[in-house]
C-alpha cells in the first residue's frame, strides 16, 4: 500500500500570514439580485471612547454585511436625521420619516488591551429593544466582532443562522495559459483579509475543509506533476502528503466528526470511492464499478456518501449507505447531475446540472424528488453550501472570466464575487469560524 505514513512525512510550510499574501488578488461582492421587500434597516455609526482611531469601522462592516446580504436596505448616514449612541436616546419619529424599521446602535470601549463592543438592535414599530449585548476581543479581533454582531442581528431579523464569520477558500489562476500560476486563497465571507495560504506552477483541485475549520485537504500536483492529496494545518502551518497512489487521487471530502476522509483513487482499476481513517490511516474501498464514481460528498449523519457515477450510462447522483455499502440512484432527471453535496438539514441536494447543454446550479428536493435550477449564468461548476444551508457559493464564467458567484437555496438573492486579478474558481465554504472573543452580556 502506497498511503504516505504521517511520521517523516510531515511538511512544515508558511501558512496564511508569510507566505504570498501579498500577491492575493481582492474579491469584491457585487449583488446582482436582492429581495423585493427587503427590511428597511440603520447602522449608525458606533460611539468610539478611546484615544487613538480603531484600525477598523465596525459599523461600516455590519452595514456592509446586512447590505451585501440582499435581505436588507441599509440607511446612509448622511440620511439619518440623528445619531443616537444607545436605546434611550432613539427619537422613533425621526426613522419613521425614513420608513426605517429596525436601527443597530453600538458603543465601543477600551477595557486596558481589549476592546469592548455592546451593540443593540432597536425596533422602531415596537419602540422596543429586541437585542443587547457586549462583547469583548483584541485589537486584532475587530472584524470577526463585527461580524459576529452581524451574525446575531441577521438570526434575529430573518430566523436564519448568521454566516458572516465564516471563510471562503478558491484558487486563482494568473498569468497566460501556457504558463499559469495557481494560488489556493482564504477569505473572509465578505471578500476582506484575503490570505494565500499556497502557491504553485501545477494546478490545486478540490479544496476542501475538515469540521473544525483548522484544517483543509486538497489535490495537488507539486510532486512530479502527479496527483496526490494533501493535509494541512492552517493553525500549526503543517501539512502531510496522504497519498500516493499510481493514476487518481483526488476530490478529498472529510466525514462530519473530521475523523475520515473520502477521496477517489484508481490504483485498483478504475475510479472508486474509497474511506480513509486519517488517525490509523486504515483505507476501506467501498465502490467496486467498472464505471466512474467520483466526487464523494457526506450526509450530515456521516452514515451515508453521495457520489456522481456512469455506472448508468450518464453521470447521476447515487448514495451509499456505510454500514451495508447498499447503493440507491438519487437523480433520474437530465443526462448530466454533478458534484452534490447535501443541505445541512438533509432536505435537497445542491449539484450540477446540465440542460438544454447549459452547465447550472440547480436543487434536488430530496422529498419531492425534483430538480429547480438556481442559476441564471453558463458553465457553473464546483458548488459549495454555506453552513447555514441558505445560501451556495460556485464558480462560473462572466465575459470569458472565471469569478465566484452566489445564491441563495431559494434564488431569491444573487451576487458575484469578481477578483480583481486572474480566473477564480474552485470556491469552498468554511464551516462558522469559532468564536475567540467573549460575550460578557446577552
Amino acid at each position: 500500500m502506497k498511503l504516505i505514513k504521517c511520521a517523516g512525512i510531515v511538511i512544515a510550510f508558511v501558512l496564511q500570514v508569510s507566505l504570498v499574501q501579498q500577491v492575493a488578488a481582492e474579491l469584491r461582492i457585487e449583488v446582482t439580485e436582492g429581495l423585493d421587500d427587503a427590511v428597511k434597516v440603520a447602522v449608525v455609526p458606533f460611539v468610539w471612547e478611546g484615544r487613538r482611531p480603531l484600525p477598523e469601522n465596525l459599523s461600516e462592516i455590519i452595514d456592509a454585511d446586512l447590505r451585501l446580504s440582499g435581505r436588507f436596505e441599509t440607511t446612509p448616514v448622511d440620511q439619518m436625521l440623528s445619531l443616537p449612541a444607545s436605546a434611550s436616546e432613539v427619537f422613533p419619529r425621526d426613522w419613521k420619516l425614513l420608513q426605517v424599521e429596525y436601527i443597530i446602535i453600538g458603543r465601543i470601549q477600551a477595557q486596558s488591551d481589549r476592546i469592548q463592543l455592546r451593540f443593540e438592535l432597536f425596533n422602531v414599530p415596537r419602540q422596543a429593544v429586541d437585542i443587547t449585548q457586549t462583547i469583548e476581543g483584541s485589537i486584532d479581533e475587530l472584524r470577526d466582532m463585527a461580524h459576529y454582531a452581524s451574525d446575531v442581528i441577521f438570526e434575529n431579523l430573518t430566523g436564519i443562522e448568521g454566516a458572516f464569520s465564516t471563510r471562503i477558500m478558491y484558487v486563482t489562476a494568473t498569468g497566460p495559459l501556457d504558463d499559469r500560476s495557481f494560488q489556493l486563497n482564504i477569505a473572509d465571507a465578505d471578500g476582506h483579509r484575503i490570505k494565500t495560504v499556497l502557491q504553485s506552477r501545477e494546478p490545486i483541485l478540490s479544496a476542501t475543509w475538515a469540521p473544525d475549520g483548522n484544517r483543509i485537504a486538497y489535490q495537488s500536483f507539486e510532486k512530479d506533476s502527479r496527483p496526490a492529496i494533501y493535509i494541512a494545518d492552517l493553525t500549526t502551518g503543517a501539512r502531510q502528503q496522504i497519498t500516493d497512489f499510481e493514476g487518481l487521487n483526488g476530490a478529498p471530502a472529510f466525514s462530519p466528526d473530521g475523523k475520515s476522509l473520502a477521496m477517489v483513487l484508481s490504483k485498483d482499476g478504475s475510479p472508486d470511492i474509497y474511506v480513509l481513517d486519517i488517525e490509523t490511516r486504515r483505507l476501506r474501498r467501498i465502490t467496486r464499478h467498472y464505471g466512474i464514481d467520483t466526487e464523494p460528498s457526506w450526509t450530515p449523519d456521516g452514515k451515508a456518501i453521495i457520489f456522481t457515477s456512469s455506472r448508468g450510462g450518464k453521470p447521476q447522483i447515487y448514495q451509499m449507505t456505510l454500514r451495508d455499502l447498499s447503493i440507491e440512484r438519487l437523480t433520474f432527471e437530465g443526462d448530466y447531475n454533478a458534484k452534490a453535496s447535501i443541505l445541512p438539514d438533509g432536505s435537497g441536494i445542491i449539484m450540477v446540472h446540465r440542460r438544454e447543454g447549459i452547465y447550472h446550479i440547480a436543487l434536488f428536493d430530496m422529498n419531492r424528488g425534483r430538480i429547480s435550477v438556481l442559476t441564471e449564468t453558463s458553465l457553473d461548476e464546483s458548488p459549495s453550501i454555506a453552513p447555514n444551508g441558505s445560501m451556495l457559493i460556485y464558480a462560473t464564467q462572466v465575459n470569458n472570466n472565471g469569478i465566484l458567484a452566489a445564491v441563495s437555496v431559494d434564488s431569491r438573492v444573487k451576487f458575484n464575487l469578481p477578483s480583481s486579478e486572474g480566473d477564480v474558481r474552485e470556491p469552498a465554504w468554511s464551516p462558522k469560524k469559532r468564536m475567540t472573543f467573549t460575550p460578557i452580556s446577552q
